[in-house]
């Protein structure tokens, strides 16, 4: 699957990522033309109502991709996993361990954000045969050095670094990056530098792909919403006038009736 991507991005194919969270939504979305689900550690904030993705642990994302892989046709979707916090970063033994836990549930690449700081980390991953997405720009692991969930690479100098991180993960055998949060025509310039697939997030129409978490393309999550974020659907309000008709048939007694019963 991995030489495909790299196929779509030389023949300017775009590549189509969402974020997938369980088994049910899995099996919808393999009929989707979707190309890569991520299981996101923003599970934390879709899911699990914390306030950001910081909480999220390893035994987290070990059930939540595993119920994902359950799910999904693997044929047609490769499944990314989200490394959360911590579960990388200062060690890089602990950082293959977390890896193969994430591939021993059905994951075919991992995810980590950051450069050249976690880069022994992503070396050691990689010399155990693990394939990997990087992320740069807005990492959601670190918004409290960031202050916050910023544009980033404004600068000069941050996207000085951008290019510099995207080459050097390139070089080590990272097989795609995810670009989050920056202007697009820094992401386009990148994009253009690189031999492998970048994915956008908030970085504009020149990455070689594009990734919505499913909650807010579906209209789901009613928390905020990102300026990149387009709704495709609004199922939070159809959910809502669902179960407020089951709610009124039931108190009316008008649910169940006979169709609904057994003899």
């Amino acid at each position: 699957m991995l030489k495909n991507f790299l196929q779509m991005k030389k023949n300017k194919e775009k590549i189509v990522m969402t974020t997938c969270y369980d088994a049910t939504m899995a099996k919808i979305l393999s009929q989707s033309n979707i190309d890569m689900f991520l299981v996101g550690d923003s599970v934390g904030m879709t899911k699990l109502g914390y306030k950001n993705t910081l909480s999220v642990t390893m035994a987290d994302m070990i059930h939540y991709t595993s119920a994902v892989v359950r799910g999904t046709n693997k044929d047609k979707v490769v499944v990314v996993a989200d490394m959360p916090y911590k579960s990388y970063e200062d060690n890089t033994q602990l950082a293959v361990e977390n890896a193969k836990k994430l591939i021993d549930c059905g994951a075919d690449m991992v995810k980590l954000e950051g450069g050249v700081e976690i880069i022994e980390s992503i070396k050691s991953i990689i010399n155990e045969g693990i394939k990997i997405v990087s992320h740069l720009g807005l990492m959601p692991q670190s918004i409290d050095k960031m202050g916050g969930y910023k544009v980033q690479c404004r600068d000069n100098q941050s996207q000085k670094k951008l290019l510099e991180d995207s080459l050097l993960l390139q070089s080590v055998g990272v097989s795609m990056i995810v670009f989050e949060g920056i202007p697009e025509q820094v992401a386009k310039f990148v994009t253009e530098k690189l031999d492998i697939p970048t994915i956008g997030i908030g970085a504009g129409k020149y990455c070689d792909g594009q990734v919505l978490v499913i909650d807010d393309l579906l209209g789901m999550f009613q928390d905020f919403t990102p300026k990149f974020v387009k709704k495709y659907a609004n199922l939070a309000q159809i959910i809502q006038d669902a179960t407020k008709q089951y709610s009124k048939e039931v108190k009316e007694l008008n649910f169940p009736q006979e169709v609904n019963t057994y003899k």
